[in-house]
């Protein structure tokens, strides 16, 4: 297996770094220069991996895109049942807040409106994890672990549970009794939609 260039590693601290500063001072008050004071480098470093705050934000959001997307997977489970379980437990996890700071998340997420690029890497995102969930929908239905019509309607649906929840649950503390109440509720929605046989 070949090493990792020296570019993709530097870009990566780069990027780590954005996101720290744009997490104590909210992205549109990070700067290229306060993210390579926080370095503590020169600016064009910077600039020599990054051309412009723009395509280091788009760096930011493919960063945050692929941690979510780590999240979801669960490839080496072979056993339908425990894969789709583990999936519905990792959907509504309490390890989203401390994956990705919502601060940076939601700043991100509100470019969608302004760049079309930026628009489609998180609809790719999106269209991807809602793809795996069918799939691993559909292995149980194949398995007769679940009882379900359409499995990519019931991902569909699970899906939009899951946003709509932790859209909703920024609002509250995560130590909070009442968020904790609230996610296993919604879980156990989503559970019995899969209608589990077993």
């Amino acid at each position: 297996m070949g090493r990792k260039s020296l570019k993709t590693v530097r870009q990566k601290e780069i990027i780590e770094a954005f996101y720290v500063v744009a997490k104590q001072e909210g992205l549109e008050n990070t700067s290229i220069a306060k993210v390579a004071k926080h370095m503590s480098i020169n600016t064009s470093l910077i600039l020599h991996y990054f051309e412009s705050k723009d395509e280091l934000i788009f760096g930011l959001i493919n960063y945050i895109l692929e941690n979510y997307k780590s999240l979801y997977i669960t490839n080496d489970i072979n056993n339908s049942e425990i894969k789709l379980k583990k999936t519905i437990d990792n959907l509504f996890s309490r390890d989203w807040n401390n994956l990705i700071d919502d601060g940076v998340f939601y700043s991100s997420f509100t470019l969608i409106f302004r760049d079309e690029k930026i628009k489609k890497a998180f609809k790719d995102l999106h269209d991807s994890l809602r793809f795996f969930l069918t799939e691993v929908i559909a292995n149980a239905k194949r398995d007769n672990v679940v009882d379900v019509k359409d499995p990519k309607e019931t991902a569909e649906l699970i899906f939009v549970l899951v946003e709509g929840a932790y859209y909703y649950l920024s609002l509250f503390d995560v130590t909070d009794i009442e968020y904790t109440n609230k996610i296993t509720h919604y879980k156990k929605a989503a559970i019995n939609m899969l209608n589990f046989k077993i």
